[in-house]
């Protein structure tokens, strides 16, 4: 007979990586019920990209804009705070800035000493993943601590199908 391995440590601290996706509502629900269930805490963060993928004009500096991007970040992540403390879950956030996500997601959790992992899939296939390769399949090689990923449904292909607001938290 086999003999069934299990995790035994209770997560503590939890983190979510946000990055306002369709995914990122079925990632943050989950991650609540899992810091509920283990009463631990939540960190949501997101990644500000160092080079903004937006394009202006030469006379806005770029430090503007990702000063401008920061406080769009921090304002949607506080919302999703305040809607877990009315929950009775501790929840943190951080805006990291930088290039390199995979690698700012494995100093967030080494730095705020995070239990478990919660991250989502894009369901995205096609060149761009297949030669670039995902930020959840990067991260999942090299992570230490335990994961959870959840895999996303591919996106809709057409006509725009209306997102239910009703569980977002933003």
């Amino acid at each position: 007979m086999s003999q069934v391995h299990s995790y035994h440590a209770t997560p503590k601290k939890i983190l979510l990586p946000i990055d306002f996706s369709p995914s990122t509502q079925p990632a943050l629900n989950t991650a609540a019920d899992l810091a509920k269930h283990f009463h631990a805490s939540l960190h949501l963060m997101h990644v500000l990209s160092v080079f903004p993928t937006t394009t202006y004009p030469d006379f806005v500096p770029e430090q503007v804009v990702l000063q401008k991007a920061n406080a769009y970040a921090e304002s949607r992540l506080a919302k999703c705070v305040k809607a877990l403390e009315a929950k009775d879950i501790k929840a943190t956030l951080s805006v990291e800035v930088a290039n390199d996500i995979p690698t700012t997601i494995l100093e967030v959790i080494e730095r705020e000493h995070i239990d478990l992992l919660v991250i989502s899939t894009h369901g995205i296939s096609g060149w761009h993943p297949m030669i670039f390769g995902s930020i959840a399949e990067k991260v999942i090689k090299v992570v230490e601590c335990p994961l959870l990923l959840l895999r996303s449904p591919k996106p809709e292909v057409g006509p725009m199908v209306p997102a239910r607001r009703s569980m977002e938290w933003w």
